[in-house]
């Protein structure tokens, strides 16, 4: 049985079985306690009968008027419980906020060579608004897709028409 359950400040200190991962984006802790402060209803853990963490969720509402969104921060959950369909949960439960808010879309970055990610994120119905060239750096600079899905307020899908030109990091909104 899996729990889903607001994340709270001592999770930080059991989460590090998810955060070692190589397709986990992580942050420092002050950066986790910052998301926490301003957008708790945005983070959700999902937790297995004996306390384990399973996976996670952090996101944010942001932008203005007609760019009003949810943000979807970091998803992961942990490989010994991938495919039990827990990121399609934790995506849901993010939405359901970002609906209420009034927003007009949720969006997200993943990484062009994540094809398990992204063909997931196209099976819960978002699709690839950008490319953003070079958006990871590391070793070897990655680009990613910028993919939304539209929520409730879009009636016309304007939120989530692609564009068809890649962008740079520094022309974000």
């Amino acid at each position: 049985m899996t729990t889903l359950r607001p994340f709270t400040c001592d999770d930080m200190f059991k989460f590090n079985n998810i955060n070692l991962d190589p397709l986990t984006e992580t942050y420092g802790l002050p950066f986790y306690m910052q998301y926490l402060a301003h957008w708790p209803e945005y983070f959700t853990v999902a937790e297995a009968p004996g306390g384990e963490i399973m996976g996670y969720i952090m996101g944010k509402s942001e932008g203005h008027p007609d760019n009003w969104h949810g943000h979807v921060t970091a998803l992961t959950v942990a490989p010994e419980y991938r495919r039990l369909g827990l990121a399609g949960k934790l995506m849901n439960i993010l939405e359901e906020v970002s609906d209420r808010k009034r927003c007009f879309f949720v969006d997200l970055f993943v990484r062009v060579s994540n094809n398990v990610a992204v063909d997931m994120y196209h099976r819960l119905g978002y699709s690839v608004f950008r490319r953003v060239i070079e958006y990871y750096s590391g070793e070897t600079d990655e680009d990613a897709f910028d993919m939304r899905k539209a929520l409730s307020r879009d009636v016309d899908k304007k939120s989530v028409i692609p564009l068809k030109h890649p962008v740079r990091p520094e022309d974000l909104e």
